[in-house]
Order: structure tokens, then C-alpha cells, then sequence
């Protein structure tokens, strides 16, 4: 909800703040008062584009913000989870209207404070416009995103928007409430345009992927054929060892064991008794004492001790003999060289060998577009297609049904605006299957075809109304929208809705705007006193010659709320153009019949 409109030193408004009402606020005046300065205040602060000729005379630069206040589910949907592509609106963040707008905010860096959004802009008399979100310089485009979630304004030159057929399948779909089946929709069309992608990859390869198809095919085969097993270079390396220090090895080990065990070894007897005879002949000298104690503790000492030479004598006899030939040698040094290259080339280690044989083993796979692998992932995609298509004609069969009953109940409104004849029709239409009709959205092509007046021939928005009748067309279609789907959260301001209209056409257009009111927050510019007497606030755009002092400044306009008995006046000169008693008591009358109770909403039309 729009809370507060301020604006500085815009046209021939120096300052003002409006405040306008939950519910509809009219905004009433003169012709050329300057009330379209309140649009260009709201097109400013929605991102649009800034012109230094609407800067005040005598002014540096113009301003203008707008606070809105947001409920507590929409700023609560701030916690429930990032959006990455906020952006993108309802149908990629799941979000609509201001939760949309929050979303939007927090991507750009601002979080709502207080539960409202700050959006300001400021232009240059000479220079470059800036745009702020909550006291953060944005590109306007973001002040353009997220007012879009916020405001909808439904004037002259706006209204050509909802001629573009994406505009009116959002509004469908709004209508709908189709958002689980689209979103079933858009889960199986990203699958599909992910294989398309995919496909395309493989089809479209430059000579740079096949090389490298071949490089890694080649790579994967040579690592497989030498086929290395991790830690097997330092292993093979420590046998190289052994065989070339076998000499001293068995040198060595031989002369150890001669001189702890001569029975494994064959040794001359001069060479003298080993080391375990003579601890044996030690421990039965010492068990020969007949004397305990010290005496047989030692000989236990010395057993332990030869046991252990033992060990020793087993684990030196298994080596000799087994340091290999030269032949093994040429074959470890063969093997540990083709390992080194390995591991040079994918290394350090054999471990990071295997590992980036697995890695690329896996990326061949995108890079192989060999007929085989283009023809597998063609009949995935062929079952991804048939999925697609399948939710997308669910989804076709909730917009048919939506768009019959939307163009019944925009017609039957339109004939209580004054427009007599006049029809709406949505049209639903699939695109030919041959053509591939498969979209973002569906597979459904959307118009909605307008008949202003009977007998005239029906054509699409934007191409077949006048700016006042569009103006009452959107109106019926925001009402049916609001009826069937609540306001969304939205603000809606319509300028020209009442051009053409008068007499009980006009109430009946200001009732249809305070129905609106009840679900949505709705501000109206106009001329007509039946309308602006439904308004549950009014503000008056007043012309004003300046004083003498500042006469360099030339005409100012003010704005200010009217209430009570200036109300009265003000809804009186709007009838009549005067304020004598008898328009007075005319406006008196005319607002106590405008707070009639209204309709509930989703009802038929007014007066029914």
C-alpha cells in the first residue's frame, strides 16, 4: 500500500505530501490544475524516465518519494529462503505483489525497515537522474522491478502495456490461479531446455572439443593399460634397492648370521662358537649352581635375551636369497618408468592419477558426441518432451476455463460502465504441435480481443479504445481480477477512467472503483463529482498565482486534503461549477448516498 507521496520542486508543484487512504482516494481539481504531476511523481519513483524540463523554475533538482507499507506475510517471506532470481518475477521466485517486492529489495541489497519500503528519486535540472531504495543508490531499473510489484497505473499512455500478449498471460494466470500447474509446467520445461542445451553441446562442437574428446580418450586408455595401483612406484623402488646393494646385502646378513648362529650359515668351525652358543653354555653354567637367587634370575635374563636373538636369526635368514636377478631389475626399472611418466603428467602421486582418470572419464561423456550418445540422450529427450507437453496441456485447460468465465464477467461489468455493447473475449489458443509449440510459459498463444461498441469489429487491446474506455476496460478486468483472486497487495491508480462518462454511468463507475477499494488500495484522478464521492479520502490540486515577491517563479500548485465541510464545497463546484446552497445540498446528498453499504465482494454488479 502506497503510504506517502512526497514530492519537491516537480513542475509547478513546490512541495507536497499526500498521504493517500487505505482504501480509494480521489485526487480532484481544475483542468491544468497539475494533477498529472501526481502520475509524474509515480512514473519517477517506478523508474521511468526522468526529464530536467519537469525540474521547477528556479529549482536545482526535483524529488520525489513514495513509502510503502507492507504487510506482515510480505515481509515475512524476506526469512523464507533466498531468491536468486528474484528478478525474474512471480513465476521463477514463487512470489507475487509485495512479497514480490520484498524479494526483489533484498536481492538488491535493502531490506524493508519498519515494515515499509522507501522509494525516491532525484533529477537534475542539469545532470544525470538517482535513484534510492531505502537510502541505497539502485539503477533505476530496480526502483522500476519492485514498484511494478506495487503499483499499477492505469492511465493514457500505461494502459498500452496489457496490449503485449506476455502482459496478458500474466493477468490470465493471475485470474486462474493457476500457479501450481504452471509451476509443475515450468519444473518439466527446464528439464527439457537443460537436454536442448545439452544436445545442442554435442551437436555444435568445434574441432577444439573433439581434441579434446581424443585427448582424454587416449589419456584414460594409457592410464588403464599400465593399469597402476597407488603407492606401487615407492614399493617397486624399494626392491630396486635391494637388488643393487644384493652384494652387500648378502655380505652382510651372512656374516650377522654367522656370527649369532653358525648352523644357518655354513662356516668354518675356526671362526669360533656363535653368539647363541655361547649365551646356551652361559645359562647352563649359571643353572649348575646349586644356588638359588641372583644365580637363576641371570640365567633367565640370558634365555630371554637368546630368544630374541632367535627373532633376529629368523629375520635375517629370510632375506638371503631374496634380493632377485638382473633380469628382475630391468623390469622394476621399466615399470617404476612407466609410472614416473604417469605421474609427471597427471601426478604428483599415482593416487591423483587414478583420480583424474575417474574425473575425466566423466567429462568425456559430455564431450562424446558420438552417434550412439547423441541418440541416448535424444530419447531422454523425447520423454522429457512428452512430460512437458503433458503439463502443459493441463495447464492450457485451467487458462481456458479462466479466460471463458473472465470474458462473461468482464462484459456484464462493462455494460454498468456506461459501455453498452461493448465485449470482452479471451482467447485461448494452443500453437500447432508441429511447430514445436513448447514454451516458457506453456504452449498456449494468449489474445484478449476487445468490442468497444456493438457492430464494431473486434480486435486487440490497445488498437480498438479510446484512452477513457481502455481506462473503464482495465477497470472491469482489475475488478473481475480482485473478486476472484483479492487485490494482491496492490495499488492501482486510474487517470481518464471516468473521460465520457456522466450521469448514473459515473456512479455506477465510482461505486465499481470503491468495490475495488475493499480488496486493493485504489487512487483515482478525475473530474467527476459522482466519482470522487465514493472515495474514502479526497485531495484537491489547487493552481495558484504566485506572490509578488516570488513572481520569477510563475504558477505554483498546491495539494491538500479536503474534509467535512470543504469536501462539501469541493464535491459542489465539481457538480456545478459554483458553491451556491443548492449544489451545496446536491454534494451533501450525493456523498450520503455514496457510503450506501456496497456490494460483498466477488458479487455481481452493483445495484443487482
Amino acid at each position: 500500500m502506497l503510504e506517502e507521496l512526497d514530492i519537491r520542486n516537480l513542475g509547478p508543484i513546490r512541495e507536497a505530501t499526500i498521504a493517500p487512504a487505505a482504501g480509494m482516494t480521489a485526487i480532484t481539481g481544475e483542468t491544468g490544475a497539475g494533477k498529472s504531476m501526481l502520475l509524474s511523481a509515480i512514473r519517477l519513483v517506478s523508474g521511468g524516465a526522468a526529464e530536467s524540463s519537469r525540474v521547477s523554475a528556479g529549482a536545482d533538482e526535483a524529488w520525489a518519494q513514495a513509502i510503502f507499507a507492507l504487510s506482515d506475510d510480505a515481509v515475512a517471506s524476506e526469512h523464507s529462503g533466498d531468491t536468486n532470481d528474484a528478478g525474474s518475477g512471480d513465476a521463477d521466485s514463487g512470489f507475487t505483489g509485495a512479497a514480490a517486492a520484498v524479494a526483489k529489495a533484498h536481492d538488491a541489497g535493502v531490506d524493508p525497515e519498519d515494515g515499509e519500503l522507501f522509494l525516491s528519486r532525484t533529477v537534475r535540472a542539469s545532470g544525470r537522474s538517482r535513484a534510492v531504495l531505502g537510502g541505497k543508490s539502485v539503477p533505476r531499473s530496480v526502483l522500476g522491478a519492485i514498484a511494478g510489484e506495487l503499483v499499477t497505473i492505469h492511465g493514457q499512455t500505461d494502459q498500452l502495456k496489457i496490449a503485449a500478449s506476455s502482459r496478458q498471460r500474466e493477468f490470465l494466470d493471475r485470474v486462474a490461479g493457476d500457479e501450481a500447474e504452471l509451476a509443475a509446467y515450468r519444473k518439466a520445461w527446464d528439464a527439457l531446455a537443460a537436454m536442448d542445451e545439452r544436445l545442442e553441446r554435442l551437436r555444435s562442437q568445434e574441432s577444439s572439443a573433439r581434441q579434446q574428446a581424443d585427448y582424454l580418450r587416449e589419456s584414460i586408455d594409457r592410464i588403464n593399460r599400465i593399469d597402476p595401483q597407488p603407492g606401487e612406484d615407492e614399493e617397486l623402488k624399494a626392491r630396486r634397492e635391494r637388488i643393487e646393494n644384493a652384494a652387500d646385502i648378502a655380505q652382510g646378513v651372512g656374516s650377522a648370521l654367522g656370527a649369532l648362529d653358525a648352523s644357518q650359515v655354513d662356516v668354518d668351525a675356526a671362526d669360533g662358537a656363535s653368539a647363541v652358543e655361547l649365551i646356551n653354555h652361559a645359562v647352563t653354567s649359571l643353572r649348575a649352581i646349586r644356588v638359588g637367587g641372583t644365580f637363576s634370575e641371570q640365567a633367565d635374563r640370558l634365555e630371554s635375551i637368546n630368544a630374541d636373538l632367535g627373532d633376529v636369526v629368523f629375520a635375517l635368514s629370510q632375506e638371503l636369497g631374496d634380493e632377485g636377478s638382473v633380469e628382475d631389475l630391468d623390469q622394476i626399472n621399466g615399470r617404476i618408468h612407466e609410472l614416473g611418466d604417469l605421474a609427471r603428467r597427471w601426478g604428483p602421486t599415482l593416487a591423483d592419477v587414478l583420480a583424474w582418470r575417474d574425473k575425466a572419464a566423466f567429462d568425456l561423456e559430455d564431450l562424446d558426441a558420438s552417434p550412439e550418445k547423441v541418440a541416448e540422450l535424444e530419447s531422454e529427450r523425447q520423454t522429457l518432451y512428452d512430460a512437458a507437453l503433458a503439463a502443459a496441456d493441463v495447464l492450457s485447460a485451467a487458462r481456458v476455463a479462466a479466460a471463458a468465465d473472465l470474458g462473461a464477467r468482464v462484459t456484464e461489468e462493462l455494460g454498468s460502465l456506461a459501455m453498452l455493447g461493448a465485449s470482452l473475449e479471451v482467447r485461448v489458443t494452443p500453437r500447432d504441435k508441429a511447430d514445436d509449440p513448447l514454451g516458457p510459459y506453456g504452449r498456449d498463444d494468449i489474445a484478449f480481443l476487445f468490442t468497444p461498441f456493438e457492430g464494431s469489429p473486434q480486435l486487440p487491446m490497445g488498437k480498438s479504445a479510446s484512452g477513457g474506455e481502455l481506462s473503464r476496460l482495465m477497470l472491469a478486468l482489475e475488478l473481475v481480477a480482485a473478486d476472484t483472486r483479492g487485490g494482491a497487495d496492490q495499488t492501482f491508480i486510474f487517470d481518464e477512467v471516468d473521460a465520457g462518462v456522466g450521469g448514473k454511468a459515473a456512479v455506477e463507475l465510482g461505486k465499481r472503483l470503491a468495490r475495488l477499494a475493499r480488496s486493493a488500495q485504489v487512487i483515482v484522478v478525475t473530474h467527476l463529482a459522482q466519482v470522487a464521492s465514493w472515495a474514502d479520502a479526497q485531495f484537491v490540486v489547487t493552481k495558484e498565482l504566485p506572490d509578488a515577491d516570488d513572481d520569477d517563479l510563475g504558477v505554483v500548485t498546491t495539494i491538500a486534503e479536503v474534509n467535512g465541510e470543504t469536501r462539501v464545497h469541493e464535491i459542489a463546484r465539481m457538480l456545478s461549477g459554483s458553491e451556491s446552497e443548492a449544489s451545496l445540498d446536491h454534494a451533501r446528498e450525493l456523498l450520503s448516498d455514496s457510503r450506501l453499504t456496497l456490494p460483498l465482494a466477488g458479487a455481481g454488479a452493483a445495484g443487482d
